[in-house]
């Protein structure tokens, strides 16, 4: 049986597919990648909206533009906010002598210090981008590569394999590579106040992470992330911004549940769900890029962490 995270991993690959964005051979062999049989496969592909192999492709979804058939998207638009600081790969002990991988960018004079957790497809430039943002908009910031463990993102060169390899990793391995992390951000951003940010499985990490004990953050911000099932925050003191897209009905389907527990565990919280927007908006080298609600979400960030970070 497949854990909660790989059927979500498995769910990104069929969503791929369903909006063009990968052929149905390259589906495939991710699916296959993930353990799924070619029977389970073509049946996760019917189920999330792709044709069957004879049927002809469907037209992706309004505002979507067709991926060109090596199913490697071109870069779809300028980044939302500062031009980033650049970013010094570090490593850093972890749990049970594990070296740590991340990339970290120093704030001048850091208003907060603040946790970035990458994609499906690991720590990429996209994400150091990220934290590089983070720290010319004045706040500290460390990219961890959650495949450290396993030589890092550089050591897949194939970054389905990366994705395969993050849906092998247990939950437990998961929170106490983060909690090492916000450790390490302690160290180097001395009395800062912590902040997390995670993007599309990296918001499910963030999720998670709120739902592990852990008291340390002052403020999260989980970007259309997958809630964990029986989600319990109230280990937590964190104020929480979840993001979510209009147009990501299958993320969407837990946001109730988190308002619901993000109210049970009384954490001040917002949910913000931005018009137009499709799952991944945020990521300016995907093919779902919205700069519009980007920009907009890129401003709800500043506003929460500087409110509750500053």
């Amino acid at each position: 049986m497949m854990s909660p995270f790989k059927r979500y991993l498995a769910e990104e690959v069929a969503l791929d597919h369903a909006e063009g964005l990968i052929p149905r051979r390259e589906a495939l062999r991710r699916l296959g990648l993930l353990g799924l049989t070619l029977p389970a496969a073509g049946a996760l592909l019917t189920a999330c909206g792709a044709d069957p192999p004879t049927a002809t492709p469907a037209a992706p979804a309004t505002g979507m533009t067709p991926a060109p058939t090596s199913a490697r998207p071109s870069p779809s638009g300028t980044p939302v906010g500062p031009s980033p600081l650049p970013t010094e790969a570090i490593t850093f002990p972890g749990p049970q002598g594990a070296a740590l991988q991340g990339a970290w960018a120093a704030a001048a004079g850091p208003k907060g210090a603040v946790l970035v957790i990458h994609e499906n497809r690991g720590l990429n430039d996209h994400t150091r981008s990220v934290a590089g943002r983070l720290a010319a908009s004045g706040y500290s910031a460390l990219a961890l590569d959650l495949l450290s463990r396993d030589g890092g993102t550089a050591a897949f060169t194939d970054t389905a394999r990366a994705t395969a390899k993050l849906g092998e990793i247990t939950p437990e391995q998961f929170v106490a590579d983060m909690k090492a992390a916000l450790g390490e951000l302690q160290n180097r951003a001395e009395g800062a106040k912590l902040g997390m940010v995670g993007f599309c499985f990296g918001g499910g990490m963030t999720w998670l992470l709120l739902s592990s004990n852990e008291p340390r953050l002052a403020a999260a911000v989980p970007f259309y992330g997958p809630l964990p099932a029986g989600a319990d925050m109230t280990g937590t003191k964190a104020a929480v911004l979840g993001v979510y897209a209009e147009q990501d009905d299958r993320v969407n389907a837990t946001r109730d549940a988190a308002r619901a527990a993000l109210e049970k565990a009384g954490l001040p919280h917002e949910i913000a769900t931005f018009k137009g927007a499709g799952h991944a908006f945020f990521n300016d080298t995907g093919q779902r890029f919205n700069p519009t609600a980007a920009a907009q979400a890129w401003d709800r960030l500043l506003d929460w962490f500087g409110t509750h970070l500053s």
